[in-house]
């Protein structure tokens, strides 16, 4: 008789490569803000309203971001909180 383990919950394994695409729910764990945030900073007046509007691929199964790309948008962010 085999042992049946109850699933873990989903986490976000650290990037083994950089095209790891990212669904909505994974990007707002990863940040630990809620979807709707995430949804906010997608939409046109989100990303005008912003100096350094957050990179999404839309494609017709929703959007979908690249972990590569969010590192980076990261990055710009703090440097411009720093001043740089």
């Amino acid at each position: 008789m085999q042992n049946i383990q109850a699933p873990t919950p989903t986490t976000i394994p650290p990037a083994q490569s950089h095209s790891e695409i990212l669904t909505v729910d994974d990007l707002a764990a990863w940040l630990k803000c809620n979807k709707r945030s995430v949804y906010e900073l997608t939409r046109k007046r989100g990303q005008l309203g912003h100096d350094i509007p957050l990179p999404v691929l839309r494609l017709p199964c929703g959007m979908r971001f690249r972990r590569s790309d969010i590192e980076a948008w990261l990055q710009r962010c703090a440097e411009a909180g720093r001043g740089q």
